[in-house]
């Protein structure tokens, strides 16, 4: 990842631009340590000391940029925060609008949701007002944008208290995308609106209700995105909504193909459900994973299996294998584990079995 800003796109951002520009070209040689955040603002503090001092012929150096189409990619993350740098220094309102103007016409080249960050940051209200005028954009990535660059733990972004500390304060501006025609923003809404679930759930669940009320083709679907976490977690206003009520029903033992697990490796088990109610019952059927942490501790994660109805006494057999690999996002310990199925976030049969690196 940290090469989709190299040399060969530090050099052609910069023969793109009107003027020399020494500071940037001198940061090439930093580059290589560098993650890809570190590599953006090292770029960006450059373009600041080869570009004029004022905001105004900053934005006019990159919009003159804009008329070349292949002025786009991932160098696009420090021109926008050389943009964002350069407003807030200015500190007038005309910059501050300008810039997220800016932002919308860079966001089709590559999206401007870290850039936008620190001006929700410096004044989120009036940022708030302009990206809800975005909702209305004919551009689906500046549509987008209004629903990513909000979102309250957006990936590789920085945190922006104001948001977090009024969670609603975006839920406009979900309403007016969540029947979007495109999927594309459709998925950021759900994803947004995912990310409140952490610390607002029946926020999240009242929204969703909301919108369940108002529908088009797509909503359902978009629904169920949006509670994925709140499913996993077995929050019952969320299960609910999605058709998953309580339920009457036993699990069987769960039955694993090993005791053990040598990294790389996989863990195959399976289990019956049985239906004991009188009525046929909708299912959303999870299992947890409880992973060794480097302390020694036990820490949950719950994984998606499937949905399923059955009918009263019926009897259904699930099965499934899960991979044990080092990743970057996760990392294995050796020890004693635990795997438990869950059940309409109702949990069963905890067991253990061991992780060998």
């Amino acid at each position: 990842m940290n090469e989709l800003i190299n040399e060969r796109a530090v050099r052609r951002m910069a023969d793109g631009l009107a003027g020399s520009y020494p500071s940037v070209l001198a940061a090439i040689s930093s580059l290589d340590p560098l993650s890809l955040r570190e590599r953006a603002d090292l770029i960006s503090a450059a373009l600041l000391e080869d570009l004029p001092s004022s905001y105004a012929d900053i934005a006019a150096v990159f919009r003159t940029a804009l008329a070349d189409p292949s002025f786009r990619g991932w160098i696009i993350w420090p021109v926008g925060e050389t943009v964002t740098t350069a407003a807030l220094r200015d500190g007038s309102t005309e910059a501050f609008d300008d810039a997220l103007a800016l932002m919308a016409e860079l966001t089709s080249r590559l999206t401007s949701e870290f850039p936008i960050r620190r001006l929700l940051q410096a004044d989120p209200d009036r940022a708030i007002r302009i990206v809800k005028e975005w909702t209305n954009s004919p551009d689906e990535h500046v549509r987008r944008l209004a629903s990513e660059g909000t979102r309250h733990y957006l990936p590789w972004a920085i945190r922006v208290p104001g948001l977090l500390a009024r969670p609603a304060a975006t839920i406009p501006i979900l309403d007016g995308l969540y029947r979007d025609e495109s999927d594309y923003v459709r998925r950021s809404v759900a994803n947004h609106l995912n990310d409140l679930a952490r610390v607002h759930p029946e926020l999240v669940v009242d929204t969703a209700t909301r919108w369940t009320q108002q529908p088009d083709a797509h909503t359902a679907q978009l629904v169920r995105h949006a509670l994925r976490s709140l499913v996993k977690k077995g929050f019952p206003p969320a299960l609910q909504l999605l058709g998953y009520h309580p339920a009457e029903v036993t699990v069987s033992a769960l039955t694993l193909d090993t005791q053990s697990v040598t990294l790389p490796g996989a863990l195959g088990f399976s289990f019956t459900v049985t239906n004991d109610g009188p009525d046929s019952a909708t299912l959303a059927i999870d299992y947890a994973v409880h992973y060794v942490k480097s302390n020694g501790t036990l820490a949950p994660k719950v994984f998606k299996l499937t949905s399923a109805v059955l009918k009263p006494g019926e009897t259904q057999t699930f099965s499934k294998r899960h991979a044990f690999r080092q990743m970057t996002t996760r990392v294995h310990y050796a020890g004693e584990h635990r795997l438990e199925v869950q059940v309409n976030g109702v949990q069963f049969g905890r067991v253990p079995f061991d992780v060998a690196l």
